[in-house]
């Protein structure tokens, strides 16, 4: 009987011993680029119609650490592109980075505690073409977000992770103040600080063979106009055609009242060559 209970304890300790995970004390990055095209030509075309283009570049970076009492995730996402139709110039259809970095401990909770660090703003200048002549209303870090928060996350589900907690908020700008002023102030303030709640959920799950969705909402509302909520919702559904050509339908809806009174979204449908690079 000694001996059975010895054999079932030594078998009990090498399953424990496989169990462990790999990942611990490790540093893992992720870097994927696409180049994503659609493009129309006519010659002699009586239904009428004009030659167009539309290109963009992604980059999307990630890289996780893991020890046994806490982990840590940081990410970066930039996107670059432009449009052309008829005899028109090219004009800004894309423009933005996204810095991200989630510090969070093992407390043997559903959620875990976390800090976190994230920085917002676009590449190059942004401009509203509706206006004649041109207007620039934007530029690097003109606007340019910089947010703190601490609270509680759940990160145990390789499908939805999510994370809520009390945030403080810094806005920059230089020369566009209209993101930074306050309006019942004589003076023109080119930096705010807001104080909040912020909510980050990601999810990514198979709508299907080789069918990928991946989506990310930020939600962020002031303590002192708390019914008021900043809302950055990105969508992206891809199709694999091959390993490297995807088709990308991607869909973005931007509410906050700094930046427009009403709501912004963006969609496009593109054809794109992706390489993973780690």
């Amino acid at each position: 009987m000694k001996k059975l209970f010895v054999i079932i304890l030594f078998l009990f300790s090498i399953s424990k011993a496989q169990e462990t995970d790999s990942t611990l004390y490790k540093w893992i990055p992720s870097l994927v680029g696409g180049f994503n095209m659609s493009q129309i030509a006519l010659s002699n075309w009586t239904k009428g119609g004009e030659n167009n283009v539309t290109w963009s570049i992604k980059g999307d970076f990630d890289v996780d650490y893991k020890a046994k009492g806490w982990k840590f995730h940081g990410e970066i996402k930039a996107a670059f592109g432009k449009s052309k139709v008829g005899e028109e110039e090219f004009r800004t259809n894309d423009n933005e980075i996204f810095i991200d970095k989630v510090f969070s401990l093992n407390a043997g909770w559903i959620v875990d505690p976390y800090i976190s660090n994230n920085i917002r703003t676009q590449i190059t200048t942004g401009f509203d073409f509706e206006k004649d002549p041109v207007l620039e209303i934007s530029d690097f870090f003109d606007p340019g977000y910089i947010t703190q928060s601490v609270g509680f996350t759940y990160d145990h589900n390789k499908i939805f992770k999510t994370r809520l907690g009390v945030a403080f908020q810094e806005v920059f700008t230089d020369k566009f103040n209209s993101y930074s002023d306050d309006p019942d102030t004589p003076e023109i303030e080119d930096f705010k600080f807001e104080t909040g709640i912020e909510s980050v959920s990601d999810s990514k799950f198979e709508l299907g063979e080789n069918l990928i969705y991946r989506g990310k909402l930020r939600l962020f509302t002031r303590f002192e106009r708390i019914d008021e909520v900043d809302v950055l919702w990105d969508n992206t559904i891809t199709a694999k055609v091959n390993s490297w050509l995807n088709t990308n339908l991607t869909f973005t809806l931007i509410y906050e009242e700094a930046q427009s009174k009403q709501a912004q979204w963006r969609q496009a449908l593109q054809l794109g060559v992706v390489l993973t690079i780690i």
